[in-house]
């Protein structure tokens, strides 16, 4: 089992920056992939950030302005976001991911709440 711990969500104005941290309780060298998805309301899930071995990929939204990252002393993934925009406003859910055997077996987080609004 994974357990994840998402923080630093909250409200700011469009143009600003919020920075989301996820602890994993287990060492991230055990997993396979980590990523931040968000859900706005009434949308699906979707993926905004992934980091795989050191390989990052982005949605296309998010490209330059979002850095996703991790640090495996602390099993910490971060997102940073920067130039915030209005429909970036959404549940963000990390994610890790394992492959056991021939399974994908996903993770998730709790979920935290970030508002873009004036």
């Amino acid at each position: 089992q994974v357990q994840l711990v998402e923080s630093g969500g909250g409200l700011v104005q469009p143009g600003g920056s919020l920075r989301l941290s996820c602890a994993a309780s287990v060492s991230i060298f055990t997993i396979y992939a980590m990523g931040w998805y968000r859900q706005a309301p009434g949308k699906q899930r979707e993926l905004v950030a992934r980091i795989t071995s050191g390989v990052t990929n982005y949605a296309d939204s998010v490209k330059g302005r979002f850095t996703i990252s991790r640090d495996n002393a602390k099993s910490t993934v971060y997102l940073q976001m920067n130039s915030l925009k209005p429909e970036d406003t959404a549940v963000y859910y990390c994610n890790a991911r394992r492959i056991v055997g021939a399974n994908i077996v996903d993770y998730w987080g709790q979920g935290t709440q970030v508002t873009v609004s004036s």
